[in-house]
């Protein structure tokens, strides 16, 4: 079990996480939709910040947990999210590209090498850039970018030690052209599905292998489908906590300063419990039936070197935000 269940009851079935029967009271209600399954710490942590939320406003704001694609996949959901209909989403920056394109970049593959080099980069001028990025389409970024963790590699079909290991391999990737340009340039064949359709696709081979952080692979049980999981650590992602710009300036500021500062609060209590779980994953893991496999990474940065990944991506970002994140994590190419 990855945290307390405490506040997943309720959470897990998209009802208030305060005071039941004040909700129908509440001035701003509003549904959070996420893809996570209910005991990730995402889950755990944001279900938290919505109790003291609904606390400290009596319960004037009352927010409600849909997690596990509940209001469906994040491609729907992120449609939802720009009409209103759902009013908090958290969403990998890579998914999010389909309509902020600079906010796939903190994904450019084996950029970031240590924690240090990422909060530096997305709490800093980086993350600065795409939150305005994110201002300019009708959303909002609401506070401090949520940790997802560095992405490893999972298969059933043979470990992936080398590049070569993985040529010819139907891997799923979520919906996001950086993904699939990435895992073209390394040889696979890629599948795009969004997160809920994984384990049935991965159980029914569609798909051989995927890549997610180990805190996933082993919430969604993704042990139970895949063999081998290889360490590559081939991109850091994270959480935006977006949110409708119409329905989010309809508070008042004193409010949005309050629940602003209450999921900054669990954000990062929710990167310091991916921190202290991540080595302990992977015995877990280990444990239930996965053979982990450490690989030499700069072997695959050299494969995108060589296929133009990074010039590609240089120039479609363009050198304002390439020179963003080579300040954070040094020359790429």
């Amino acid at each position: 079990m990855l945290l307390g269940r405490r506040a997943l009851g309720l959470a897990a079935a998209g009802l208030p996480l305060f005071a039941i029967k004040r909700a129908h009271a509440a001035e701003f209600g509003f549904k959070f939709a996420n893809n996570l399954p209910p005991l990730h710490p995402l889950n755990v942590r944001a279900a938290e910040a919505c109790e003291r939320i609904a606390k400290a406003t009596d319960g004037r704001v009352a927010i409600t947990m849909h997690p596990a694609s509940q209001l469906g996949p994040d491609t729907e959901v992120l449609k939802k999210l720009q009409a209103g209909e759902v009013e908090l989403f958290t969403l990998s920056g890579l998914i999010l590209s389909s309509v902020v394109p600079p906010a796939s970049i903190n994904g450019i593959g084996f950029a970031f090498k240590t924690y240090r080099q990422v909060w530096g980069a997305m709490d800093g001028a980086m993350g600065a850039f795409v939150r305005g990025e994110i201002g300019k389409r009708g959303l909002v970024a609401v506070g401090r970018i949520w940790d997802n963790g560095f992405r490893q590699t999972t298969t059933s079909t043979k470990a992936v030690r080398s590049p070569e290991d993985l040529r010819g391999m139907k891997l799923r990737v979520p919906v996001s052209p950086l993904w699939t340009s990435m895992f073209k340039a390394l040889g696979t064949d890629p599948v795009s599905l969004n997160f809920s359709e994984v384990y049935v696709a991965l159980q029914a081979r569609t798909a051989a292998g995927q890549e997610n952080p180990l805190a996933l692979v082993q919430a969604a049980k993704l042990y139970e489908v895949q063999t081998y999981c290889s360490l590559t650590n081939h991109m850091w992602d994270g959480f935006w906590l977006l949110a409708n710009e119409r329905v989010w300036s309809g508070m008042p500021g004193g409010l949005r300063d309050l629940v602003e500062a209450e999921f900054d609060r669990s954000a990062q209590n929710e990167r310091d419990d991916l921190l202290r779980l991540n080595p302990g994953q992977r015995g877990d893991l280990a444990m239930l039936g996965m053979s982990i496999n450490p690989v030499d990474a700069s072997e695959f940065q050299q494969v995108l070197l060589q296929a133009g990944f990074y010039a590609e991506w240089r120039g479609k970002y363009g050198e304002a935000a390439w020179g963003l994140l080579e300040d954070a994590v040094g020359k790429l190419a």
